[in-house]
């Protein structure tokens, strides 16, 4: 079993992994930032890690890791606070995520970036524009360091029930993902490392998620 550090473990994504692979017997530290968190993802099976990414520095953060064998970053301002706040967490974060990670010698990275064509067709505002070119820049930043990476491009997230059963590709049409698949998926990333950097873009489909993983896996 791997011990698993979630950055953004109490938003809707990092809450179904927390729950997934604690059932699995994976441990699992969560890491959160405002206090009443803890109780909830305590009760998922994590055990939490209060931290906030705008007040942490590299040291800090590489401390809470030590000893993980991957770390999850799902984190992310989802449209609170504008393109600030963007900036700050899904790109600064992801950077001091990133060298976190390498100071803590955490060998995995995985990533919940965002499909490319996710505002196509929309009439999109400043801010979202802003959220696609700092989630493509933090796509870059990952890949450029030596952490053996994956990033994750799911579709449009619902709430829907997760079905187990996804579409995975290098280049896929875009389409809805369950966040419990998206989770799914990571949990299966974790289980199965044989896939490493790469850029898998994810959607709902027919084939069961470690299936649709193991069509990706080199030969």
């Amino acid at each position: 079993m791997s011990q698993v550090f979630i950055v953004g473990a109490a938003g809707k994504v990092g809450r179904s992994l927390v729950e997934q692979a604690s059932a699995r017997g994976h441990r699992v530290l969560a890491l959160h930032r405002a206090q009443e968190q803890a109780a909830e993802l305590t009760a998922l099976g994590a055990r939490p890690v209060q931290g906030d990414l705008l007040q942490l520095d590299v040291a800090a953060l590489a401390a809470l890791m030590k000893g993980c064998d991957v770390v999850v970053f799902s984190a992310g301002a989802g449209g609170k606070g504008g393109a600030s706040m963007t900036d700050a967490i899904d790109g600064r974060g992801l950077e001091l995520a990133v060298a976190a990670a390498q100071a803590a010698a955490v060998p995995r990275f995985l990533l919940v970036s965002a499909f490319p064509e996710a505002g196509r067709g929309k009439h999109l505002s400043d801010t979202f524009e802003n959220y696609m070119v700092v989630k493509k820049r933090a796509d870059v930043h990952l890949a450029e360091s030596a952490l053996d990476w994956v990033i994750l491009r799911p579709g449009t997230l619902t709430d829907e029930p997760g079905t187990g059963r996804v579409r995975a590709g290098l280049a896929i049409p875009y389409g809805n993902i369950a966040r419990a698949d998206v989770a799914a998926t990571l949990l299966a990333l974790i289980e199965h490392p044989q896939l490493r950097r790469c850029i898998i873009e994810l959607t709902e489909g027919e084939t069961p998620v470690f299936d649709a993983l193991q069509a990706l896996s080199p030969a």
